[in-house]
């Protein structure tokens, strides 16, 4: 039976649970053992997918078609293990089933409440699909002490009383807290109170933490910890230090120097443990600190005033710069700053080794991203197109090569030439699926893995050493099928499509030093250690591109 481990955090939100989960599972993997995690979000949504990417950051999509919490990005990341629709729960995910049920008579006159309907609910979502795993890691969403975490955590408490021990008397489940530590300057002094606070917050709620993942802005004094684990009931080796990193992906090794996988074990019980094989981050971290020359990517979207609203994105394009051992700096440009005309494009482009254009929704800053095509489509500068980036790119080849003035998509309004539109019906994973036009948002795009077939003789199919990929989609519009002929007498060739030839999946040009859009989202499969082909391919034609200029 799989081991749990529960995270839950203190003080202040963003101390980086999910990141300290996918750390701690990486090093898990690194002794041998086989891991899960899933995240438990208290907001009241069904899933992120009708966010503000301002508000959550980035939704990320898993093959079965989840739209979920960005730290399953990590998760993926960091363990290469496919997260699945299980992995990821809400508390309005939770309410949706518990509500069907009572309306349909499930629950046979009884009065439902948060206990037990709710948190047997939650506990339900920990313990599916655990089977053949050693660990399983949930982490808990929020702050202890939010009202709508509450159930949250008394459903951890409930499961570490009915999980118990294993036959040796071992613990089956684990706590860590996560906290700040602040300093202040004036005092110049590490202040312990808050978590202090935070861990009798949660003691008062029925867990005791076994361990402790302070966060600190500079190195956390012997005392301290002492003084910590003193108030706080916990070994003095189970309070450990998380400062700030130079990138996330030296974080599973600095967790290691503390000691954070050795003290889970030896909270489990668990002393025959092998040694961790950590050559991988090594390797990584080298690759990362020992670059040999540096790459800017110029990124042209909309919500760049938030990073994380491009998490997945952001880290693949450091995958690409691993494969090829350079530095990848990232300018981010507003799309909305570029006028129609595309006047002021030059200045902010021309320092740049590679344009990318991601994925969006809406019509603000469309016609900044198709100035910014047609820029790297004319001074042959290394472009890709993600998602709405490919359908900015079909616009602009169709109105600017393929004598397709009007040409727009549906999303922006009417238009005489709907490059773009959509699909109000197509063949799914589950037959027949219709897209209505006023329908509901959430849920309702094409999403998850969906296989496409390449052109044999085609740019992508030799980057993907094959003509037959899987790539995960989130989008509700498609490139308007019927304008294929006309966009490749202009030179855009419609590469990759949908196995029924439906539905266009890749263009290239090639006449072009690089140029790929994609109508699905590479970003969300690729790792430090197994980087994207696409993102490789793209920062070794930016590194050329360095080159010349």
């Amino acid at each position: 039976m799989a081991r749990f481990i529960f995270i839950t955090g203190g003080v202040v939100s963003s101390l980086g649970k999910g990141l300290m989960a996918a750390s701690l599972a990486a090093l898990l993997q690194a002794r041998g053992y086989t891991v899960r995690i899933r995240k438990l979000d208290p907001y009241l949504n069904v899933d992120p997918g009708t966010m503000s990417p301002y508000q959550h950051g980035e939704v990320y999509v898993t093959d079965d078609g989840a739209e979920t919490d960005l730290d399953l990005g990590h998760y993926e990341r960091f363990t290469g293990v496919p997260a699945r629709q299980s992995d990821n729960v809400t508390t309005g995910r939770i309410y949706q089933g518990i509500i069907a049920k009572e309306r349909r008579g499930d629950y046979l006159g009884a009065t439902v409440q948060v206990i037990p309907h709710v948190t047997n609910a939650i506990k339900e979502f920990a313990l599916a699909e655990t089977e053949g795993h050693d660990f399983i890691i949930c982490e808990i969403g929020g702050t202890v002490g939010d009202i709508e975490s509450l159930p949250f955590i008394e459903a951890i408490r409930q499961l570490r009383n009915d999980l118990g021990r294993d036959e040796a008397g071992r613990t089956r489940t684990v706590s860590i807290h996560t906290t700040l530590i602040p300093y202040i300057a004036a005092a110049g002094e590490l202040k312990t109170k808050p978590t202090q606070h935070s861990v009798r917050d949660l003691t008062s709620l029925g867990i005791q933490p076994d361990l402790l993942l302070c966060r600190v802005d500079r190195p956390l004094p012997d005392n301290e910890r002492a003084k910590i684990a003193q108030f706080c009931n916990v070994r003095k080796e189970a309070v450990i230090p998380a400062l700030d990193a130079r990138s996330i992906y030296s974080v599973p090794l600095q967790y290691h120097r503390e000691g954070l996988d050795a003290e889970v074990l030896r909270a489990f019980g668990i002393t025959d443990a092998p040694e961790p094989d950590i050559s991988r981050w090594e390797d990584i971290m080298d690759r990362l600190e020992n670059f040999e020359g540096e790459v800017t990517i110029g990124v042209v979207g909309k919500y760049v005033g938030l990073q994380d609203a491009y998490k997945s994105l952001t880290e693949a394009l450091v995958h690409g710069g691993i494969a090829n051992r350079v530095k990848v700096r990232i300018n981010w440009l507003d799309a909305e700053l570029f006028s129609e005309n595309g006047d002021d494009v030059a200045p902010m482009l021309e320092p740049v080794h590679g344009i990318l254009v991601p994925g969006g929704f809406g019509e603000r800053g469309s016609e900044g991203k198709i100035a910014s095509v047609e820029f790297a489509r004319t001074r042959g500068v290394p472009f890709f197109g993600i998602c709405l980036g490919m359908q900015m790119a079909c616009i602009e080849g169709a109105r600017n090569t393929a004598g397709l003035d009007g040409a727009s998509s549906t999303e922006f309004g009417e238009t005489q030439e709907p490059v773009v539109g959509l699909i109000t019906e197509w063949m799914g994973k589950e037959g027949l699926e219709r897209r209505a036009a006023a329908g509901d948002l959430g849920g309702t795009m094409r999403l998850g893995a969906y296989e496409a077939e390449l052109g044999g003789n085609s740019h992508v199919a030799a980057i993907y050493g094959s003509t037959q990929i899987s790539e995960r989609h989130r989008h509700r519009y498609e490139v308007n099928v019927h304008y294929k002929d006309a966009l490749e007498k202009g030179g855009l060739v419609f590469s990759g499509m949908s196995p029924d030839g439906a539905l266009p999946e890749i263009v290239e040009r090639p006449d072009h030093p690089w140029f790929v859009g994609v109508q699905f989202h590479p970003e969300l499969k690729s790792k430090p250690f197994d980087p994207h082909p696409l993102f490789a391919s793209f920062i070794e034609a930016a590194v050329k591109q360095s080159r010349l200029v």
